[in-house]
């Protein structure tokens, strides 16, 4: 089974978050059930650096330019990258510029990915040729209408599926971009691209697509309803015999504490007190008193994630004896009000602005407690990672957060089962709630200790997901017409 993967990012090549690390871990799972994905890339600066071995190139005259298609690898990944300079060859990140605007031509860039992927659906690639196109986020999106397109009357087209990683980007640009998308006129219509008088990507995803899935079932219930659904709801309901939420995983390879070499003392499940050492390791990291219990974030620094309610609890977790750490970067107020908190309360809160996944290995393995308390979150990775390094989870109860960490309420905790904390509601007064129960399970080492191997023994791995992914595939392919 051959399936084409469509995508902005994939790790460690181009990533800003949790789509680049399930795009890259996906086709090495898949590999196991007997998928040969592979996956198109644009070309951004440096990406052609990074990937090896590229010993392939098609020259695509595309609709909106001229490209070069090179085939490449990107460890065990087969990668095709899409050369297109006036594209992608730019500074700035996959979507923004480096005055943190979006590039103006955004639409352009994407809808070029879109018609390679196509492109590589009808002619193929070296002899490769998908069954299946499988989109990641708006970026993506457009490929469903260029299949349609492609395909005219006929309905001889690869089975698509869509995968909603975060529906609050929708892709959405003015109508003027519509004609020169190279689209049936009739696509421009509400059973089609049309978003409330524009146009939208991941409408045309959403709206073409054989079969429609997001990161988590919590998530996919959630966007059912209009609060979640950013508009998409009422069009998820009338397709939701062909939609439903599978749950990413984390690569348990790169993500291992008995393995890891980014962290000072491996340790497993049955040696849990090794932590400790990584523990006082982290806080002379951040000049931190290692004598109290430590909570992080690691997180982009948005309301999304729920980071002003996090910082404005700040007071809170230091008053009931907890250090602070925070990694990640996102809006500058945010980013400004962290800086100031650190340097407010020296010793008691460390925070370091931007990305190292050094040191967010590090952190995991050395944290008592990983708090997540995003407003909404169709899956979340950190989570997982907590889980697989007995980080206690403190998350609120929502999508995957919900789906992945089962709350340490009364009959959990009876049965033993317990492996983390849920936010009884996503506000400063649910996390002050949160706290008071993390701080009195760290003061049971009883029942510190059974959450935290219980968080460790869970499966947060990609296998099951990967074989739901595979058999959703299996039966597209047995409904694909002649």
């Amino acid at each position: 089974m051959r399936v084409l993967s469509v995508a902005s990012e994939m790790f460690p090549l181009a990533k800003t978050g949790g789509l680049g690390d399930v795009t890259a871990a996906l086709p090495c799972a898949l590999a196991d059930h007997g998928v040969d994905m592979r996956v198109l890339l644009p070309g951004y600066r440096g990406v052609l650096d990074a990937v090896s071995g590229c010993h392939a190139t098609e020259i695509l005259e595309l609709p909106l330019g001229r490209a070069e298609l090179r085939m490449c690898t990107a460890g065990a990944v087969t990668v095709f990258v899409l050369d297109a300079p006036d594209f992608y060859d730019r500074p700035g990140g996959p979507y923004l510029a480096p005055d943190g605007r979006p590039h103006a031509d955004n639409w352009k860039r994407f809808a070029l990915l879109a018609e390679a992927a196509a492109w590589i659906a009808r002619s193929g690639m070296q002899g490769w040729r998908p069954d299946l196109v499988h989109g990641h986020d708006w970026q993506a999106g457009l490929t469903a209408a260029c299949l349609q397109a492609q395909a005219g009357a006929s309905s001889a087209r690869p089975p698509y599926v869509q995968t909603i990683h975060n529906i609050a980007f929708a892709g959405r640009f003015p109508a003027a971009i519509f004609p020169q998308l190279s689209l049936p006129e009739a696509f421009f219509a509400i059973e089609g691209v049309e978003f409330h008088g524009d146009v939208s990507f991941l409408k045309a995803g959403l709206a073409f697509a054989d079969a429609i899935t997001t990161v988590s079932p919590g998530y996919a219930e959630e966007l059912l309803r209009p609060e979640f659904g950013g508009g998409f709801d009422g069009l998820l309901r009338a397709r939701a015999q062909q939609f439903r939420g599978i749950l990413n995983g984390i690569d348990t390879d790169l993500w291992n504490p008995e393995t890891d070499p980014l962290i000072e003392c491996r340790y497993t499940a049955r040696s849990p007190g090794r932590r400790q050492i990584n523990r006082r390791v982290l806080c002379r990291t951040f000049a931190l008193d290692a004598d109290r219990a430590l909570i992080a974030i690691l997180s982009r620094l948005t309301r999304q994630k729920g980071i002003d309610l996090a910082l404005a609890t700040t007071d809170d977790i230091l008053a009931r004896g907890f250090n602070l750490i925070l990694l990640g970067t996102g809006d500058a107020d945010l980013e400004q009000q962290a800086r100031q908190l650190a340097a407010r309360h020296p010793g008691r809160i460390g925070v370091h602005i931007g990305y190292d996944e050094t040191l967010a290995h590090r952190i995991q393995a050395g944290t008592d407690a990983l708090l997540v308390p995003s407003r909404f979150e169709p899956c979340g990775l950190t989570q997982l990672c907590a889980l697989r390094y007995g980080a206690i989870p403190v998350v609120a109860a929502t999508g995957g957060l919900a789906d992945s960490v089962i709350d340490a309420n009364p009959a959990a905790l009876a049965r033993g089962v317990a492996t983390g904390i849920h936010l009884r509601e996503t506000s400063v007064a649910g996390i002050r709630a949160a706290l008071d129960r993390l701080r009195a399970i760290l003061a049971d080492e009883h029942c510190h200790r059974r959450m935290l191997r219980n968080a460790m023994h869970c499966d947060v791995s990609w296998q099951s997901s990967a074989r739901l992914y595979r058999d959703l595939y299996a039966r597209l392919l047995d409904r694909k017409p002649g």
